[in-house]
């Protein structure tokens, strides 16, 4: 149609050309080619204006095409059951939910929602020996001890993040016969380095108790955050994670589960400070933690206690029993490790005194002591105050078999002071991992304990030895 426009009007042009010299015959020359010169320029701009319209209708077809192939690329990719193809690879708009993986589904809005699910599984398989002719407080004998196996954590939650700087966990342990909360909270940044954390969450006790379960040395913690019993409590605290200091502080009353029951009602503070300079290519951390708690109910009993190096059996070697007259309790703890590479080195002591009223006060002590080397071109993970999750550079199933690491650790409590003889432990232990992805893990662990003044007697024994060696298959997400 332009095409024919365009030709029209150059004939038009044309025409003028010859017929307005012939009338010019009868007039005036001048004027004759002073109207023939307007009509030409005329001309000339309806012709660039054509020019300009065809380009505009050739860039308009040219986009309807592309419209049309991506199109159709779309509906076949759709009728093949693949992802449709974008429509053109500059576009920048982002879709309003987006989905991400990390070990399990992320869904995360473009104003601030999040949820991902998150769980753990962790079985156990482990057995226990010991001299013949146990006698425990609660009845236990050597039949509790021998083989057994258990489902140690199965746990089952979610997390994410709220408008506004918030973020939040629930997470429910079904082990056992019973359902128990574990985290429940809601935090909030007001800066990159500052943290407040309210809720069911753990308190700050020490670089082995705020490790992660899923990424522990062996099967259980040391002796000495078990029996004094370190564990999650509802409250407030912050946590200031700077590039070489860390503090950690909050105010806390009991677990959910005690509350509940309406058991105890305590009232607790803990705080903990750590330096993590870098040495070389290294990682130190210097530590030490304080810890305060007053019982509002004093009737409810305060005892300390531990199974020997594994959970899968309830008799405790090493047990205050009821602690008469106590009012509180007041500990401190220490702390020292150093991780370059594969390797690394962790030490830790806690001294936990329980106050009484008319009575002497008694301090108990426990620690550890542990070296651990990948045997892999694996490295340990240290992130702000604890150890994290190790990645195999060559995982199993991508032309490697995994991560391995092997650790050794010896481990002591004492529950013997001012007349209450709980008995003492000693355990050397070894420990076998093998990490073949990211979020599966196998322990083997083995300890042989040394019990003295031990309540539970062996053969009317109160000193003895023990043996204990467990299996674990782990995955997470």
């Amino acid at each position: 149609m332009i095409h024919s426009i365009r030709s029209s009007a150059l004939a038009v042009a044309v025409a003028a050309g010859w017929a307005l010299p012939a009338q010019a015959q009868g007039t005036d020359a001048a004027a004759v080619q002073q109207e023939l010169a307007a009509m030409r320029a005329q001309m000339a701009q309806m012709a660039q204006r054509i020019d300009t319209l065809e380009n505009q209708l050739a860039a308009a077809n040219a986009k309807a095409d592309a419209a049309t192939s991506a199109a159709s690329a779309a509906t076949a990719a759709v009728e093949k059951g693949a992802a449709p193809v974008a429509a053109s690879p500059t576009a920048t708009a982002k879709p309003a939910t987006e989905i991400t993986w990390d070990g399990a589904p992320k869904l995360a809005t473009r104003d601030g929602w999040s949820f991902k699910p998150r769980g753990r599984v962790q079985l156990d398989a482990g057995s226990v020996s010991a001299p013949a002719g146990i006698v425990d407080r609660a009845g236990l004998t050597n039949k509790d001890l021998g083989f057994a196996a258990e489902a140690r954590r199965a746990q089952l939650g979610f997390d994410g993040t709220v408008p506004g700087g918030f973020t939040y966990r629930i997470e429910a342990e079904f082990a056992g016969n019973s359902i128990t909360l574990n985290d429940v909270y809601l935090s909030y940044k007001p800066s990159a380095d500052l943290t407040l954390t309210l809720g069911h969450h753990k308190t700050a006790m020490g670089l082995e108790e705020m490790t992660s379960d899923l990424f522990s040395s062996f099967h259980e913690r040391a002796a000495y955050t078990i029996a004094f019993g370190f564990e999650r409590r509802l409250g407030l605290s912050a946590t200031y994670v700077g590039k070489a200091l860390l503090v950690q502080g909050g105010i806390f009353t009991d677990d959910i589960s005690a509350l509940n029951a309406d058991t105890n009602n305590s009232f607790a503070l803990d705080g903990r400070v750590a330096f993590m300079p870098r040495i070389g290519s290294g990682q130190l951390h210097i530590g030490g933690s304080i810890h305060y708690r007053q019982f509002n109910d004093l009737t409810a009993p305060l005892s300390y206690s531990v199974r020997p190096f594994l959970h899968t059996t309830d008799l405790k070697m090493v047990n205050t029993g009821t602690i008469p007259g106590a009012t509180g309790e007041r500990g401190i703890g220490a702390e020292l490790a150093y991780v370059n590479g594969r390797f690394h080195a962790s030490a830790e002591s806690f001294w936990q005194k329980v106050l009484r009223t008319g009575l002497a006060d008694p301090t108990f002590n426990g620690g550890y002591a542990e070296l651990g080397y990948l045997l892999t071109d694996d490295a340990t993970v240290y992130k702000a105050g604890a150890y994290d999750r190790i990645r195999p550079k060559h995982p199993l199933g991508k032309g490697g078999i995994g991560a391995i690491q092997v650790n050794a650790r010896y481990d002591w409590l004492d529950l013997n002071d001012a007349g209450i003889i709980g008995g003492r432990q000693q355990i050397a232990g070894l420990s076998l991992i093998w990490i073949p992805s990211d979020y599966v893990r196998f322990i083997a662990n083995y300890g042989h304990l040394w019990i003295s003044d031990s309540p539970v007697l062996a053969g009317g024994k109160s000193s003895y030895g023990a043996d204990a060696f467990g299996l674990r298959a782990q995955f997470d997400f």
